[in-house]
């Protein structure tokens, strides 16, 4: 979100979306195409039409107002940018579930960590007990797809009212459920099925080191890149590229970790 570099935004899309196959497959590619592509091009397109910064002018808009290079390539780098950050928050979703979340905040801060994995878990559960009720609903002969307008709104509403009344009853259940197991006492043990071992700990060094690197590349200027008023800022030097290939090595780290364990468990199975 703050390196608007096109060849850091490159590499960080194209290393969410290899990221979000392997983890979702065919969905993450129809996500693409039907979401993030077309979000992309009205990025893209309306930029251009409020932006007028920029030097080199291309044309003029029918209101009068320049077009300029300079506006479209923000543009583009703008939606890449929205594109990429919204990959990678769908593949967060995808690995951190609510019990991940608990363990590694619940001892720092039990009440917000409670409150924010039951708003992470909370629309796809949504979403598949909205299935279940529409499902309920159609074979009452109450499905929002067929009859009059009137009677599919009132199918309609009747549904979100279920829903509505089905989340605030869970919410309350489970912050009760959570209260009578002395969530959030002192002193109060809890189990988990994570530990921390030696590939964690590799792990963590191999992030800082890359994290670090690249904060160091983005002070010192490495991915500095400017749209106005004239596209200029990136040198290609080796002090540049190093950059660039240790962050494009930090958003590959989830896919190379997770393709190496499936090699791993295949050898492991075949040995069997």
């Amino acid at each position: 979100m703050i390196m608007m570099n096109p060849f850091s935004l490159l590499i960080s899309l194209g290393s969410a979306l290899c990221y979000a196959m392997y983890l979702n497959g065919k969905n993450a590619i129809r996500f693409s195409i039907g979401i993030l592509l077309p979000m992309m091009i009205m990025a893209a397109l309306l930029n251009p039409a409020f932006n007028h910064e920029g030097a080199t002018i291309l044309s003029y808009l029918p209101s009068g107002n320049p077009l300029t290079l300079e506006s479209i390539l923000y543009g583009l780098a703008s939606a890449g940018m929205l594109a990429a950050v919204i990959t990678w928050f769908t593949c967060y979703t995808a690995v951190m579930t609510s019990d991940k979340f608990i363990y590694l905040f619940g001892r720092v801060i039990p009440a917000l960590s409670l409150l924010l994995s039951m708003a992470l878990r909370f629309v796809p559960r949504f979403k598949a007990q909205l299935q279940v009720v529409s499902d309920a609903m159609g074979c009452m002969g109450r499905d929002v797809s067929s009859g009059s307008l009137l009677k599919r709104l009132k199918c309609g509403v009747t549904i979100l009212s279920v829903l509505i009344t089905w989340s605030l009853e869970n919410a309350i259940e489970s912050a009760d459920s959570m209260k009578s197991r002395g969530y959030g006492l002192p002193g109060r043990t809890a189990f988990s099925i994570y530990h921390v071992d030696e590939r964690d700990q590799y792990a963590l060094i191999w992030l800082l080191f890359c994290g670090g690197f690249v904060g160091a590349g983005y002070l010192a200027g490495g991915f500095g890149f400017h749209y106005f008023p004239t596209v200029s800022g990136f040198a290609v030097n080796p002090f540049s590229i190093s950059f660039l290939i240790i962050y494009a090595s930090l958003c590959l780290t989830p896919v190379i970790l997770n393709v190496r364990e499936d090699m791993k468990w295949k050898r492991l199975q075949s040995a069997i």
